[in-house]
């Protein structure tokens, strides 16, 4: 059966039956990405319509998180953990959009088996990447790699396991890529959130194993003086370069 989604770009790409259907890559499908780029640009088809992924995310923050296939066990039960505390991610003004490379259709047989198995619904959208076209965007495949998603496995696709989150800015905040056998920990991406969001409102970082309402660091740029202008009951400093202060309301 022919994808829903396919590729048109700077790449050429196996000839689609519906043109209208398929992504547009807004930019280079042969880059390397890291923290602080542009998230590469693109419209799609997902299992709430045709999006531009850019304006999608508007003045949000955004959670694109990728999966090899549909109907596969560990992924049903992250979209279906995903499902579950997507509130906590509208409370932080961060929006979630999955990703699998099957067709739309198969996305919403899948999210009957999650609702079904895991208890709550697939409120957020999740983009049909047939072509392997926002895949290969985002280097969770090679540029080179040959057809659609007719005939290919999880395990061919098995690099499609990425967690990215992307700011208002349309930065890259942060990329992670777990294996197929482990699941992935969403209450960590809460936490990155939670540490990220802070750091943008207040000149602090966050130390190792951090939870919200912990103490924080005050970050190198902070000079003493502004320091203790920032904070007037006082912070503790170990060394010139680390000093730990109450987290900012």
């Amino acid at each position: 059966m022919p994808g829903t989604n396919g590729v048109s770009g700077a790449v050429t790409q196996p000839p689609a039956q519906d043109p209208d259907e398929q992504p547009r890559l807004n930019g280079e499908t042969n880059m390397s990405l890291r923290i602080n780029d542009t998230a590469p640009n693109f419209t799609a088809n997902t299992t709430q319509g045709k999006i531009d992924f850019h304006n999608w995310i508007g003045d949000s923050w955004a959670i694109l998180f990728s999966h090899p296939k549909d109907f596969t066990p560990v992924c049903t039960t992250e979209l279906g953990y995903m499902a579950k505390i997507e509130p906590e991610f509208r409370r932080r003004n961060t929006k979630l959009i999955g990703l699998s490379i099957d067709p739309v259709d198969k996305h919403g047989e899948w999210a009957r088996d999650i609702e079904e198995t895991q208890g709550h619904a697939v409120n957020y959208p999740i983009i049909g990447d047939t072509e392997l076209a926002v895949a290969k965007l985002y280097n969770m495949l090679p540029a080179e790699e040959p057809g659609t998603s007719e005939g290919r496995t999880a395990a061919t696709n098995a690099t499609v396991r990425s967690v990215f989150i992307i700011g208002p800015d349309k930065k890259i905040k942060l990329m992670l890529t777990y294996p197929m056998t482990t699941g992935r920990n969403f209450d960590e991406i809460l936490r990155v959130l939670d540490s990220m969001q802070l750091t943008l409102r207040h000149q602090v970082a966050t130390p190792v194993n951090w939870k919200p309402g912990e103490d924080v660091i005050i970050v190198p740029s902070v000079s003493d003086d502004d320091a203790r202008k920032k904070y007037p009951d006082g912070f503790r400093a170990l060394k010139p370069y680390l000093r730990l202060v109450k987290q900012p309301s």
